[in-house]
């Protein structure tokens, strides 16, 4: 994560510290009152390209603040102003929403405009534009193995990471993400970046986040962690490190000391399909994950594939079209 640090303590939540609890470490602090100096304090935060900021009358200001640590951090944007230009967000998860003002992400493309009070997912190696007017906005940065490793405790997770952003979180939902939030950062107070219980308040908001937006994962079967299921989870775990390799059915019964049938039998009753189908869904969601992050001026679609063991393209589109609902061709361009 990049930062820029303050030895000041500003509180993105508005509510001061007494003398008994923790002061939460800021991350970053930067304000100002004049546009050069907004756009170079951040525009750095983000890998900012082609931002514009302007007055909307004469008291043009604006305030970012941050508090917690490189696994998660908790802030506070706000500007009496105009900013406009395209970020792109690397190896994490940020969660954002507006208090006041106006905000429009993924301008020209498919354009999110968003509402008071509503978290909207920022998707994870992918540039967008945007364009915010006169705002008080918070945030919440999750580092990407933190949101992974707690997917794990039910998901079968494959180093991919992207979540079902169709319908609009539920009043339910947000109302528990807010409170996780508000819960991290009372134990950030009172205890401190280097406890148990902010330890434990991070994995929360991570839990509370799908709940706004499902992880796209494997849900782990009954009993996976059940003696009996060894072999079968060995089996996943090779397929999941060698998916990038040319992989047969009699390679991943050798790897977990099983005989091709008992694996192929294994996987149907447990997972509802075969070790190669497992495979392949494997690989596409891999494809979708570099195709995301990928540029596409200088990256093509038949070599993300090619990298994922996918050899026949009209195949592959449809196979992902399928999955994914768009072509992968859609997937590079937005």
């Amino acid at each position: 994560m990049t930062v820029t640090t303050s030895a000041a303590r500003p509180d993105p939540d508005r509510t001061t510290s007494t003398g008994t609890e923790a002061q939460p470490e800021t991350v970053v602090a930067v304000s100002g009152t004049d546009t050069a100096s907004a756009i170079r304090d951040l525009a750095g935060l983000y890998a900012g390209r082609s931002w514009h900021s302007a007055p909307v009358d004469h008291d043009y200001w604006y305030k970012y603040v941050g508090v917690g640590d490189e696994t998660m951090s908790i802030r506070r944007s706000q500007m009496h102003g105009t900013l406009r230009g395209d970020v792109a967000v690397e190896d994490e998860v940020v969660v954002q929403w507006i208090d006041s003002g106006r905000g429009v992400l993924d301008v020209g493309r498919d354009a999110v405009a968003m509402q008071v009070g509503v978290p909207v997912l920022v998707v994870t190696g992918q540039r967008f534009a945007f364009d915010y007017e006169d705002w008080d906005q918070r945030l919440v940065h999750l580092d990407r193995a933190l949101v992974l490793d707690v997917a794990a405790e039910e998901h079968l997770v494959d180093g991919t990471l992207a979540f079902d952003r169709t319908t609009t979180p539920s009043a339910g939902a947000v109302r528990q993400w807010r409170g996780s939030v508000a819960g991290a950062v009372g134990a950030l107070r009172a205890e401190g970046a280097s406890s148990l219980a902010w330890h434990e308040a991070q994995r929360d908001v991570v839990r509370s986040l799908f709940g706004l937006y499902p992880v796209e994962a494997e849900r782990r079967p009954v009993g996976w962690g059940d003696r009996r299921t060894a072999r079968l989870r060995s089996a996943v775990e090779f397929l999941h490190e060698h998916a990038a390799e040319p992989v047969t059915v009699s390679d991943v019964a050798r790897a977990s000391a099983i005989s091709v049938r008992a694996l192929q039998e294994s996987f149907q009753r447990s997972l509802g399909r075969t070790p190669m189908t497992y495979l392949r869904d494997v690989r596409l969601r891999h494809t979708r994950d570099d195709l995301v992050a990928a540029d596409p001026g200088s990256t093509t679609v038949g070599e993300v594939a090619m990298r994922w063991g996918f050899s026949h393209m009209g195949r592959f589109s449809n196979e992902y079209l399928r999955r994914f609902g768009e072509y992968p061709r859609h997937t590079l361009r937005r």
